[in-house]
């Protein structure tokens, strides 16, 4: 393998909630994968986000309220060990695969605003499976979490899916299972690669916005997302 899959920087967090504005992390995995996939360094956070934890979030990720805070580091810290460990990557040209980029950057923005930790400055390159998913495979039928998308490429989640680090790891797996099933079409450097998922995520988010106009009748439904971060 050579290109933009070859080294790969990988980032995943496990939050308190689904809303990117209000989500807390709680575990956060940020590492390196190296051609074959397998993984040449990685850091991993248990953070105190100092509110409570939903069940059903603790139910995804296996961390309750009183667990973090006996195992979980002070969020101010935490956040700014995750933004600066990312700034590194970014820093030497690596690309950051992140499954649903817009959810995990969103939220990590929005804690490091939060906690009074300078964010990242629009981040690159950023490796998204999920919206190169789409735009190369745009008419499988079926969901595309992690979980099944792995399955579809032939990567093994392990048995910890939802485990920040199995996730990220995952991820940057799929990217590379793409990277070699289309290679014609990936062809291209990571901050090319960067640009088209800007355009990629833009038209899927229309076409879904049509969808939910012309087959469902929301006829007051409009796009709003943004990639890799909402603003």
């Amino acid at each position: 393998m050579s290109g933009w899959h070859e080294q790969l920087g990988v980032f995943d967090l496990e939050t308190t909630g689904v809303d990117t504005e209000t989500a807390r992390i709680v575990t956060a995995h940020v590492g390196v994968i190296n051609e074959l996939g397998i993984t040449v360094s990685r850091q991993d956070w248990v953070i105190d986000p100092m509110v409570e934890i939903p069940d059903a979030a603790a139910a995804v990720h296996g961390y309750t309220t009183d667990r973090v805070r006996i195992e979980g580091m002070e969020a101010a810290l935490g956040v700014a060990e995750i933004v600066a460990a990312l700034r590194v990557l970014f820093d030497r040209g690596v690309p950051v695969v992140a499954y649903n980029a817009p959810y995990d950057f969103t939220v990590l923005n929005r804690e490091a605003k939060r906690h009074g930790v300078a964010p990242l400055d629009k981040p690159s390159p950023i490796v998204d499976p999920l919206v190169i998913d789409k735009a190369v495979d745009r008419y499988r039928r079926g969901k595309r979490t992690l979980e099944l998308t792995a399955q579809f490429y032939g990567v093994d989640l392990g048995d910890d899916a939802h485990d920040a680090g199995f996730d990220a790891i995952a991820a940057g797996r799929v990217a590379q299972a793409l990277a070699n099933k289309y290679a014609a079409d990936l062809a291209m450097t990571a901050l090319e690669l960067h640009d088209k998922q800007v355009e990629w995520f833009r038209e899927q988010e229309e076409n879904y916005a049509a969808f939910r106009r012309n087959k469902l009748g929301d006829l007051n439904f409009v796009a709003s997302g943004t990639w890799p971060e909402r603003f």
